[in-house]
């Protein structure tokens, strides 16, 4: 949900004046700080680069007892000295070291959010690619489907031919199509049908946003302001305050307009019989050394859970060119076949001792997104 940032600062920056008191009320019911430590002014100057973590989970609704898992993962950047931002996708599926405040476990990156909410997902970032993370955005899957309705619904261009085979009344037929809340829903989150897995997922992800952001911006679209803003007050939550998100429309706007994207590239492996996304150390060095360059900060050699454990592996002899969903291994630091903690999606804890999995995995199965 990258664009949602963009969205939320044209609709912020471009309206508050306009209609101040609605759209501040709005974007107050949006904040949720990750500590009790949060500023409590601003210190977006416009003169600093800032990062934020934006993600989307696979719920419905906030509230929910199941907290669900954040199946879609950008990093921003966004570099005043350079005036542009950048876009870095993680893959829902990458392995990481889950840092939930209760120790770390070894699972897919978009279990952070079940474990421990919005600062287990940041802390979980920050580690595996070892750069530091400012603000969230996240946002359910419901406001997408509420958004794309107040706009009247997107015009998209269908890559090939496919039919929803969870929700089972969708067909998506090459070329182009009108998409309203649902269908743009399904449309988003399908991966399984998809060649390109959870990377063409992302690509459809990018392209609905994108064409909400070109309905925002017309001039019919002011309009529906009211229903817009009440349903990213209701689907939305970021550590962003009101007055933060006018600062980055005003003294970050030509940052805006110059966007590049990246995706970290994992080869697909199994782990504990589940699938895996394992991104060489190669791949996550370019990684942060690509981000720590846009926030100003001096490249660093990664050592951490994954490097290691990718060490192991070549020690032992994972073969790296191997496309055919090789089996990875989890090792403890010494060198052995590691116990490991998982979650479920309801946040209960599975064992997996030895390389064989006693329980279910998050992310596996379900309804394929």
């Amino acid at each position: 949900m990258a664009m949602i940032l963009l969205t939320l600062v044209v609709l912020v920056a471009g309206y508050a004046v306009r209609i101040y008191s609605q759209t501040k009320t709005a974007v107050d019911k949006t904040y949720d700080p990750v500590s009790a430590k949060a500023a409590t002014t601003s210190d977006i100057t416009g003169k600093k680069p800032i990062s934020i973590l934006l993600m989307g989970t696979d719920t419905g609704e906030f509230g929910r007892e199941y907290k669900g898992n954040t199946d879609t993962m950008i990093v921003v950047t966004i570099n005043p000295k350079t005036k542009k931002t950048t876009m870095t996708s993680i893959p829902r599926d990458t392995l990481a070291q889950i840092v939930d405040g209760n120790g770390a476990a070894a699972q897919k990156i978009n279990a952070a959010y079940n474990a421990n909410g919005n600062e287990a997902a940041m802390k979980t970032v920050e580690k595996l690619l070892n750069i530091p993370i400012n603000y969230y955005v996240t946002v359910n899957m419901a406001g997408l489907e509420k958004i794309v309705n107040a706009v009247g619904g997107i015009d998209v261009n269908v890559a090939f031919t496919w039919s929803d085979s969870y929700a089972g009344k969708y067909t998506f037929t090459k070329g182009p199509m009108h998409l309203n809340g649902a269908q743009a829903l399904a449309y988003a989150r399908m991966r399984h049908s998809d060649p390109q897995g959870d990377y063409g997922r992302q690509k459809r992800q990018r392209e609905v946003i994108t064409q909400i952001v070109k309905k925002l911006l017309s001039t019919k679209s002011l309009g529906n302001y009211s229903t817009l803003m009440d349903s990213l007050s209701s689907s939305m939550r970021t550590n962003l305050k009101f007055d933060d998100m006018v600062a980055i429309g005003e003294k970050y706007a030509a940052c805006i307009k110059n966007v590049s994207q990246a995706t970290l590239q994992g080869l697909g492996v199994y782990i504990n019989d589940a699938s895996y996304q394992v991104p060489t150390t190669k791949e996550l060095q370019k990684v942060s050394d690509n981000i720590r360059t846009q926030l100003g900060l001096e490249k660093t050699t990664l050592d951490n859970y994954n490097t290691k454990q990718n060490a192991y592996n070549t020690a032992n002899g994972f073969n790296w060119n191997d496309g055919y969903n090789p089996v990875y291994t989890l090792y403890s630091s010494d060198g052995t076949a590691a116990a490991t903690s998982t979650y479920n999606d309801d946040g209960t804890t599975v064992t997996t001792t030895g390389g064989n999995t006693t329980g279910t995995t998050p992310g596996v199965g379900g309804p394929g997104y």
